[in-house]
């Protein structure tokens, strides 16, 4: 299949789906909905990072990936706004028809900015002769494992942080004489890293494509996770914990934007589409384990406590275990030096 191909298909579902939650009613008939809405959202997504890969090199990948990212990002902030400012007013199934139409805008953007290949069809990355590079490297390894590591982490902390306000502050938050509760302060935190994503993801992305590579940044952004996961969960002053909180946030961003960089590097000089698709699928599963392991935790004593420390002590782990390579490496994408065309 090409990559213009799975990106049509995937339009095509998600502009169906949208307008068939106006239409159909039914437990039964949301959850095949929304089974094959998920299946939209996967090609999507492999498709977003199919096509960084295949327009990007060396010398701008980052900042290609942090882009997308944050375009992604922001579109599903922007997509959450309107729909829930639409849906009282003009109802469920006049919004789904709109967004449904809206999404086949794509279309037409694809079929004039995608050229027709193999989606596999990229140019890869020149090795020394004699070096071979596959799949199951151990570059390869340890990019799907921390991907699914660091996802669990970054979900935890979404699955917790109205909890954390509600704990740490269950009077609500005094704010111009009102009171806001952790749902509408939780919102306004995510709504702010939603905005800020386009910039701040393509800057770290770009910040990496430079000569020193994407470990400095990448090792200095799991410090800064260990430091701020294991200040969360104490009650501190409500300014300064919004500040952590914020913090928190960048070095997710920041997290987030490298982490993907380094996987298109793999992919690169590998096998585009078994790379992206393993990383693509860890961090998903990172993603849904992190929120299941939260509700065992929650409503312990000390629960959530020991699990955010956990959690920094794992960020701490994971920097040692790049240790190796941002010691021994002055250009480093994966673990290996790389030439820069």
């Amino acid at each position: 299949m090409s990559l213009r191909t799975g990106l049509f298909i995937s339009v095509l579902l998600a502009a169906l789906t949208t307008v068939g939650y106006g239409f159909f009613k039914g437990f039964v008939l949301w959850i095949a909905l929304r089974a094959v809405w998920g299946i939209a959202w996967s090609l999507m997504r492999m498709g977003g990072y199919l096509t960084v890969i295949r327009y990007s090199d060396d010398t701008n990948r980052g900042r290609y990936m942090g882009t997308y990212n944050g375009l992604w990002r922001l579109g599903s902030l922007v997509g959450v706004l309107f729909g829930g400012f639409l849906v009282p007013m003009f109802g469920l199934q006049s919004v789904s028809i709109i967004f449904g139409m809206m999404a086949l805008a794509g279309l037409p953007l694809i079929a004039a900015s995608i050229s027709p290949g193999k989606a596999s069809g990229t140019h890869q990355l020149e090795l020394p002769h004699g070096k071979t590079k596959t799949v199951c490297s151990l570059q390869v390894k340890k990019i799907v494992i921390s991907g699914l590591i660091i996802s669990l982490l970054h979900a935890v902390f979404g699955a917790t942080l109205t909890y954390l306000i509600d704990t740490s502050y269950p009077e609500g938050i005094p704010w111009f004489g009102l009171i806001i509760g952790s749902t509408v302060l939780g919102g306004v935190l995510t709504a702010l890293r939603c905005a800020w994503e386009p910039f701040l993801a393509r800057w770290f992305g770009q910040r990496t494509d430079g000569p020193r590579g994407r470990l400095p940044l990448f090792m200095l952004s799991l410090a800064g996770a260990a430091a701020g996961y294991a200040l969360l969960p104490w009650q501190l002053p409500l300014g300064i914990w919004i500040v952590i909180v914020i913090f928190v946030m960048i070095t997710s961003t920041a997290l987030g934007t490298i982490m993907d960089a380094m996987a298109s590097d793999a992919a690169k000089s590998t096998s585009v589409i078994t790379v992206m698709t393993a990383y693509s699928v860890s961090t998903d599963l990172g993603a849904a384990i992190g929120p299941t392991l939260i509700y065992w935790v929650v409503g312990s004593q000390y629960g959530v406590t020991s699990m955010y420390l956990a959690c920094a002590a794992v960020f701490v782990l994971i920097g040692l275990w790049y240790w190796k390579e941002y010691v021994a490496k002055g250009r480093v994408y994966l673990g290996e030096k790389a030439e820069v065309s």
